[in-house]
This record gives C-alpha cells, structure tokens and sequence, in this order.
C-alpha cells in the first residue's frame, strides 16, 4: 500500500513524500514535476549504480527528454567539492540548464552531495531524493539539508534546498547489509526520544519484525519517522529553533565520527551519542537511570553499538572536536537534552565535565545490583 504525505512552507505545499514497495512507479510521480522534454541527470555511488541504475533509468527516459548518469566513488570520504566540482562539469559539458533537473539515487552521501549540486548549480535547479538506506529514507532525504565534508569536518559547506519529490522504494532495504540496516534505526529511535514517547515504544515491541526487515511493518515505521520530521520541518525550515532538536545525540555522535575517520557510520554514531545525552539527561534528574538505560537497550536490539570499548578514542579529543561542529552558536554548543522521553529541548549550558561523563558511561557504565548504572 503506497503512503503519501506533503511537505509545506508557510502554507503552500512544497513537494510531496512518496512511499512505495518498488520504484514501478516512480516515473508516473517524476512526470507530474512537468519534466517532458527536459534533461534528468540520475546522481548514484558505484555501490548503488549495479543495483538500481538501470531501472530508475527505465522509469524516467519515458517521461524526460534525455537521463544521464553521473556514477562516483561510494563512501563519505568522496562527499566532497572535488565530486561536486567533476559533477558541475558533466553538467556544463551536457549543456544542463535551469529547467532541467538532478535525481539522488542513494544513501545520505548521495542525497546530500547531488542536493547540494543542485543548490549551487546555475545557482539552483531542481533535484529529487529517492533514498536507498533506510538512514536516509528518515533522515537525509527529508529537509532540504544538503552539504558536503570540508577536509575532515563532517558538512561543513551546505545549503538549504528543498527537493521537488522523495520517492521511496522500501523493497530497497532487501538488498542492505545487516550494518547498513541497522544505522537507519540510530535515527529512527532518535524520532520516537524527542518527539514521540508511543512511537519509541512500538519500536521496541516491533523489534522482532523490525529485525527481519518485514516490509509492511518497515513501511509503517518509515512514514511514523517520516511524519515526525516532517512536522519539525514545516514548523523550522532553516534550523532556527525547534528543528535542532533533530541533532540529538549528534554533538557527540559527529566528534565520534570524525575522530574515527569514517570508519563507523553515522547512525552507529548517533546511537552513541544519544546514549551519552540521555545519560546527561539522567544526571540532570530529567528522566531516571533506568530510563536511560533502556536508550542504550534499544539502540543494542536494533544492533548498534553502545560502547567506546576498542576504539582508543581520548575523552579530551572528543569534546576538542565538537568545537569544531557546526552547530556551535557564538562558541557555545547546543546540546540536545531530554525532558522526559518523547520531549526534548535544546541546552547551552551543557559542560565538559557531564560530557565527560557521558562517555565514561559508554565507556565503563556498569549496571550495579540495585540495577542503577556507576560510573
């Protein structure tokens, strides 16, 4: 059963969130964006390309006049302006001009990269997500976020630019490895912890199903999250005020993710951080212990990890990095708190020292007797 929600700004409906089992109809959606005769570019990773290339390319060449495909590397380490400034120049060589458009056809590297292309390409054109991980069919594709790494500082060059469509084949989770899988529900728990206490707990009860990636319950978890930014979105399109609350677990989650090169994925990341937020968030006597414990129950059902064991990272170097996140306002950072479990806020009083000892909770937490949790 196909789902479908808009997206609006001020009102006026700026392009819609399409949720299918197979891409057999993502041509009919594109030839509604009134595309007949125009140029569309399909923006894929060489991950991606072998997998989905040629049948989104049977699906558009029908309704455009000419697709092209520009394929790069797979992995973060080529989400940069080098990949952008090869992408510029396929586009100028082709002869796109403003009416044409640009498909991302992958993860969160791909969305972003080609969004941002798109935003700065004859300084702005129209691109559509269609989002194949199930991080970014919750996360990236959604928002108009878009942006690439600055030498190791994770999306550090960005713009705001809204896509024109999200269109999302969930039969694409099939073909994920089990880790690819699992980083999408880093973002997805994050959903139900700041804006739905239900949502969080469906999620658990559903774990099973959830796990064995069954597709009608993944269907429904994916428009709950979809719904979730949504409604943040509509009510903060540019980060002002209430969609930083999407950043939880990322201060962090990002500081991990540089300092590790990569080499772990962003939602693994964000699960890392989420649980040293909501830790913070217990020492504060916002919610208990054992609440915050469960955070790092749910992020470990879902296979994510919930411990700095092994990975020789220094406690001072972490919270040196985050001063270097883009979500530093005037030299302060705003950290992501939870009131209560399905309500947070933003703090920026948040010191190196509760930092601290959020990751010495991941690092050594153990559970005592009393089934609290010592540092």
């Amino acid at each position: 059963m196909a789902r479908r929600m808009t997206v609006h700004r001020d009102g006026n409906a700026i392009y819609d969130i399409v949720i299918q089992s197979s891409f057999d109809y993502l041509g009919q959606e594109v030839k509604a964006l009134s595309v007949e005769g125009r140029k569309l570019c399909i923006v894929t990773d060489s991950n991606v390309a072998p997998l989905y290339l040629e049948q989104v390319e049977e699906q558009l060449r029908p309704c455009c006049g000419q697709t092209d495909a520009f394929v790069f590397p797979a992995g973060e380490e080529h989400k940069n302006l080098d990949t952008v400034k090869s992408l510029y120049e396929f586009l100028i060589l082709r002869h796109y001009d403003r009416g044409d458009m640009l498909v991302a056809l992958g993860g969160g590297v791909t969305g972003d990269l080609c969004g941002y292309a798109a935003a700065t390409y004859l300084r702005g054109i129209r691109f559509i997500q269609v989002p194949t991980t199930l991080l970014s069919q919750v996360d990236s594709s959604i928002g108009g976020k878009t942006g690439v790494d600055f030498d190791a500082y994770k999306n550090m060059v960005g713009a705001f630019h809204m896509p024109a469509l999200v269109y999302t084949s969930t039969g694409s989770l099939l073909t994920l490895s089990d880790e690819q899988y699992s980083c999408g529900m880093g973002e997805i728990v994050k959903h139900g912890l700041i804006k739905d206490r239900s949502y969080y707990l469906w999620l658990m009860n559903h774990a099973e199903e959830i796990r064995k990636r069954n597709l009608d319950i993944c269907e429904e978890m994916i428009f709950i999250s979809n719904q979730i930014k949504r409604n943040v979105v509509e009510q903060d399109p540019t980060e002002k005020g209430e969609r930083a609350l999407l950043n939880f677990g990322h201060t962090l989650g990002h500081a991990i993710e540089k300092l590790m090169n990569f080499k772990l994925m962003h939602g693994q990341c964000v699960a890392l951080g989420s649980a040293a937020a909501a830790w913070i968030s217990a020492e504060r006597g916002y919610i208990t212990s054992e609440e915050a414990k469960t955070v790092k129950e749910a992020m470990a059902m879902f296979g994510l990890p919930v411990s700095l064991d092994g990975m020789n990272l220094s406690f001072p170097e972490i919270i040196e990095t985050t001063k270097s996140d883009k979500k530093m306002d005037s030299g302060v950072i705003k950290f992501i708190l939870l009131k209560q479990i399905g309500e947070a806020y933003v703090d920026r009083t948040v010191t190196e020292t509760e930092m601290i000892s959020g990751l010495e909770w991941l690092k050594n937490g153990k559970e005592t007797a009393g089934g609290r949790y010592e540092k």
